[in-house]
């Protein structure tokens, strides 16, 4: 999987000017969390689709950048967490071990 990582607020923004035409996912992993590596992984083995763009933030680098994403999507933080943004809005979001790939593109392809 190509993640694109988030390292800096503004990639927020382009995030959710680029949902507009195409659904992005977020994932929010903590990299002291064995959840979060299982979770990662199983995403990992997914098939990549090139109707979403694929973005990982890594929690314990950049908490600021989590709030903001709790802020400006409208949902509560959690981790391990993929929220996908569609039409500029949070569509979908699960965590911990309800985040499954299929559901994830499945939940893409209905929002498209």
């Amino acid at each position: 999987m190509n993640w694109i990582e988030i390292t800096e607020l503004q990639t927020l923004d382009a995030i959710k000017k680029l949902s507009y035409s195409k659904p992005q996912l977020i994932f929010k992993h903590s990299t002291r969390c064995s959840v979060s590596s299982m979770v990662r992984n199983r995403l990992e083995k997914g098939d990549e689709q090139d109707g979403v763009d694929f973005y990982l933030l890594d929690l314990i680098k950049h908490r600021e950048i989590s709030n903001t994403i709790s802020e400006i999507f409208h949902v509560h933080h959690e981790s391990p967490q993929a929220l996908l943004i569609k039409n500029g809005e949070c569509t979908f979001s699960e965590s911990h071990y309800d985040v499954r790939f299929d559901e994830i593109m499945e939940q893409a392809a209905v929002h498209s």
